[in-house]
């Protein structure tokens, strides 16, 4: 007869003893914030650790790849209280950043209220999330974490609030077939029980999927003037031409494990580098969706199965 197995709560204290010694770097590794991004859907990546904000220092500090836009967290690993709240919020003045991110134990109804007030009455371009962190394990399995969102920005409520106001604007209508494709391609994706890590669609033209290290990434591009669809590597950062170098040692076997020819690209005019293969098709064209899709999702999981590998093994 078959057993299940039993889940066991872990206290947080009994594993990351202290939150700037141990969690704090726990969480900046790339594999635990690709736990934390995939929760929240919201592409991170850690730019520094205690990076002063005046007097005073932030835990993380980090950036929304899709946008650029700076994002900070706050780590507690105890019930919510007023000074953490006043951190955040001081915090989040002197880095300018637009998402504030507060991990804690447990959050008080207080504290939920204060962060449901910050995300309804700031601007639209600032987003304040309240997360409780668990640890969990399976008999004498190692423990897990799970990331509660228990306040998060109320999207529809502030373009609705925003709506009337002068310096608001009206999102294109190009910006909002892609993100209605997006949408539709995760979709598609998930039915087909994909290998990849799926996050939130944005308005762009591009999706961005994560590989596994910072600095790197999958993007898959729609162009709708060319009718071309893309699916690449890009690589940033200030190493991200010693990186493209590395890969391109190995052109011959990752174009023959692709089975395809691929464009590389350093960008020497730019920071970045990228690696790419070019389809053809247009988001325009809604009766294709379902063969773009498709075209996506092939490579986009090729593309994460030859390049994984490599790109975890280069130094950064």
């Amino acid at each position: 007869m078959k057993t299940l197995g039993k889940f066991q709560k872990v206290e947080l204290r009994d594993f990351w003893e202290d939150e700037a010694r141990d969690f704090t770097p726990w969480l900046a590794q790339d594999e635990n914030i690709e736990i934390l991004s995939e929760a929240i859907g919201i592409d991170i990546e850690i730019e520094g650790k205690e990076v002063p904000a005046g007097s005073y220092k932030v835990d993380l500090v980090g950036r929304d790849i899709s946008n650029n836009k700076k994002i900070i967290i706050e780590n507690q690993l105890e019930k919510s209280n007023h000074d953490h709240l006043g951190k955040i919020i001081t915090y989040a003045a002197g880095i300018e950043a637009s998402v504030v991110i507060w991990i804690c134990k447990s959050i008080t109804e207080e504290h939920r209220k204060a962060i449901d007030w910050l995300n309804e009455n700031t601007n639209d371009d600032t987003h304040f999330f309240g997360i409780e962190i668990e640890l969990w394990k399976i008999d004498g399995s190692n423990p897990a974490p799970q990331f509660n969102i228990i306040c998060r920005p109320n999207e529809w409520a502030k373009s609705v609030k925003n709506a009337s106001s002068s310096s608001s604007r009206d999102m294109t209508e190009m910006k909002s077939l892609q993100l209605e494709f997006w949408n539709y391609l995760k979709e598609y994706f998930n039915q087909k029980h994909t290998i990849l890590r799926l996050r939130t669609p944005r308005a762009q033209h591009w999706y961005s999927i994560a590989i596994g290290k910072s600095k790197f990434q999958i993007s898959l591009t729609v162009n709708s003037f060319q009718n071309r669809l893309g699916c690449e590597i890009y690589i940033r950062g200030e190493n991200a031409k010693k990186a493209f170098s590395e890969l391109e040692k190995d052109k011959d076997l990752i174009e023959k494990e692709l089975g395809v020819e691929l464009s590389w690209q350093e960008l020497p005019d730019g920071r970045d580098s990228r690696i790419i293969f070019y389809g053809t098709g247009s988001i325009k064209d809604r009766v294709k969706w379902d063969e773009m899709s498709e075209w996506f999702r092939k490579y986009a999981e090729l593309f994460y199965k030859v390049f994984s590998v490599r790109v975890k093994k280069i130094k950064s």
